[in-house]
């Protein structure tokens, strides 16, 4: 299965609900990356550009990004931005292949 970063960050008024009635998301996170057959490995708030990150696996791009659309539907972010994460033995496959090519720059 593939494993993805995903950058998030509320919205003002998902803030004022939150502290309104606080609740611990990871549990919802878990849900929905589970009903597309993938798993939650991490989930953390943070001071920064985003209000927070997960670490998710999934079993594909589709799934992934199905899960990515019906998050960003809801209406609670403003961002939730998602990174493709490669292994080592992926990359190595990568630059083994990377071999291969025969990249011209432009005006070469």
């Amino acid at each position: 299965m593939a494993m993805y970063l995903t950058r998030f960050s509320y919205t003002p008024e998902t803030w004022a609900r939150m502290i309104e009635n606080p609740e611990d998301r990871r549990n919802a996170a878990r849900s929905y990356i589970e009903s597309a057959g993938g798993k939650l490995h991490g989930f953390w708030y943070a001071f920064g550009e985003h209000d927070g990150w997960n670490l998710w696996e999934a079993p594909d791009n589709v799934s992934m990004a199905a899960v990515a659309l019906a998050i960003g539907a809801g209406g609670a972010l403003t961002a939730f931005e998602t990174t493709v994460l490669l292994s080592v033995e992926e990359t190595m496959e990568a630059l083994r292949k990377a071999k291969s090519i025969r990249y011209r720059p432009p005006g070469a």
